[in-house]
């Protein structure tokens, strides 16, 4: 089989397990899996770098709020402000609710969503930064949950319950995202774009002699806040001239 090919596969068998372990995985685990290939300490730099971008800690998690614009943390601490309504329920009583949800009772599964509103936060914190805002992923996460307790009554356990609650959340996520990339033209359109703004921020900062804020660079180049916000969001907060906030 072809090298390339070999390295793309296994590369996507690292992101499952890495997926599976709560985005993490060993350093030992990594070279195990690329051990076949030969790589080198630089060729290993890059796939560490390839997995942060990802949201995927090498021996331990990553903190998903490190990409998360000034703009995101604004909306994230007032919706967690507002989360803090929902009354705190014990391993016990979630069970309790959990099974009453599946036996068709309708407060609750209107419950079992509250309980799930911070942990939908939680997920949507892991996917931040890959091509969505922050707030769509909550709310498609939301809409999952919502969804998935109404199709729990299939089920015997409330640890299966769990477990499909979290891969509708999951699978709504990444349904975003491949969206919001597909409706921004590809991965090509979606490269130029963070170029462009990329470019325009590092040749205004040097002149500035400091990094530049959204609205400073969209007045200097002409391109709307909108675009360079979208793009900033596409790189994972990642274009280095660009002030946060």
């Amino acid at each position: 089989m072809d090298r390339e090919i070999v390295f793309a596969k296994t590369l996507e068998k690292v992101k499952r397990i890495a997926k599976e372990q709560g985005n993490c995985i060993s350093q030992k685990q990594l070279e195990e899996a690329f051990a076949g290939l030969g790589l080198r300490q630089e060729q290993f730099a890059l796939i560490a770098d390839y997995l942060q971008k990802h949201k995927i800690g090498i021996g331990e998690l990553p903190n998903p709020e490190d990409s998360l614009t000034g703009e995101e943390k604004n909306y994230l601490d007032t919706y967690l402000e507002e989360l803090k309504g929902i009354r705190e329920t014990g391993k016990g009583e979630q069970e309790a609710v959990t099974l009453s949800a599946m036996a068709g009772d309708r407060q609750a599964q209107a419950r079992l969503v509250e309980i799930w509103l911070p942990k939908v936060v939680e997920i949507a914190k892991l996917y931040s930064g890959q091509g969505a805002y922050l707030e769509d992923l909550i709310g498609e996460g939301n809409v999952a949950v919502t969804a998935g307790v109404a199709m729990l009554g299939c089920l015997e356990h409330p640890v299966e319950a769990e477990g499909m609650l979290g891969k509708m959340i999951m699978d709504a996520m990444e349904d975003h995202i491949s969206d919001n990339l597909a409706k921004s033209g590809g991965n090509q359109k979606i490269a130029d774009k963070v170029n462009k703004v990329a470019d325009c921020a590092e040749e205004l900062a040097k002149l500035l002699q400091r990094k530049v804020t959204v609205e400073e660079l969209a007045q200097e180049t002409g391109l709307s806040e909108e675009y360079i916000r979208e793009a900033l969001c596409l790189s994972g907060s990642r274009i280095e001239y660009i002030a946060a906030g």
